[in-house]
């Protein structure tokens, strides 16, 4: 059942799109990490990968796919590169030769403390105290699991 908008908008404007304004952010937020991610050889969607691994530790690439909200065959040729910069290790699953299991390496689990120190700094960019930081992000998860659950 569609709910209606929480307010009236003016059709086809874009400043008054929230994707538009969403894309801007998510936009000015990656930029901000491009370069310091970059200085420690990553990219912004190895940044991610490493997160969780840093977070859960070994995971399958199915369950990396799952948590980053994307397809296992997005995942692969990152992890391949990855694994070739030494940062992971993927290996078959010896109880399950479909699924393959990724793992840091020493090098890889080295980066987490500089990749802190960069997360600081994008936090700090922002200019929102800590109250207001942590409300948006929250409010960001409840629109993306609501607009998943539609």
């Amino acid at each position: 059942m569609a709910r209606t908008p929480p307010i009236d908008l003016p059709a086809n404007r874009l400043d008054q799109q929230l994707c538009f304004a969403l894309y801007r952010a998510t936009n000015a937020i990656t930029h901000t990490y491009r370069a310091p991610l970059a200085a420690l050889g990553l990219t912004y969607p190895q940044y991610l990968v490493m997160l969780v691994l840093w977070e859960d530790g070994e995971q399958t690439v199915g369950g990396l796919a799952q948590r980053l909200a994307l397809d296992a065959s997005t995942l692969t040729p990152l992890l391949r590169r990855m694994e070739t910069a030494g940062l992971v290790q993927r290996q078959r699953d010896p109880a399950n030769q479909r699924s393959v299991r990724v793992r840091l390496t020493d090098a890889g689990q080295a980066l987490e403390a500089p990749t802190a120190a960069i997360q600081q700094r994008v936090a700090c960019a922002t200019r929102l105290d800590g109250p207001t930081f942590e409300q948006l992000r929250l409010q960001l998860h409840r629109l993306a699991a609501d607009l998943d659950a539609a």
